[in-house]
């Protein structure tokens, strides 16, 4: 088990900084779309991911651009939510933290925008996300 510790705040603060580095036409891009973070999913968020005692480092929840049809308005905001017991169980020191939060970020912005998971890798790869 991890034995780092980290504040709800410090967690927030690295987030906000993540999202500073990541290319920004991606993030002022984001319409609608709330950023939150939790310890730990919810039993729902477990079920209805399959997990079975896996980790889940982040979760985009909502409907992405690529399936939008014209009249998409006044809908609830799509939520993407980082889960920092889950990031705090994979990472080693605070370097690692860090990137594992940019990277988990950026996989949950991705979904928003309907890339895949080729197209996601390819994007973080010449991005150097």
């Amino acid at each position: 088990m991890n034995s780092m510790q980290l504040t709800d705040q410090e967690f927030d603060a690295l987030i906000t900084r993540a999202m500073d580095e990541l290319p920004q036409a991606y993030i002022k891009g984001l319409n609608n779309v709330v950023i939150v973070m939790a310890d730990d999913p919810t039993s729902e968020q477990r079920e209805k991911m399959k997990l079975d005692g896996k980790l889940l480092l982040g979760l985009y929840e909502g409907v992405p651009l690529t399936k939008r049809g014209n009249g998409w308005s006044g809908m609830l905001p799509d939520k993407i939510t980082l889960f920092k017991n889950q990031i705090l169980a994979v990472v080693h020191d605070e370097p690692s933290l860090f990137e594992q939060i940019k990277r988990t970020l950026w996989h949950e912005i991705a979904h928003y925008y309907g890339l895949d998971h080729d197209r996601m890798n390819h994007l973080q790869i010449t991005n150097d996300i």
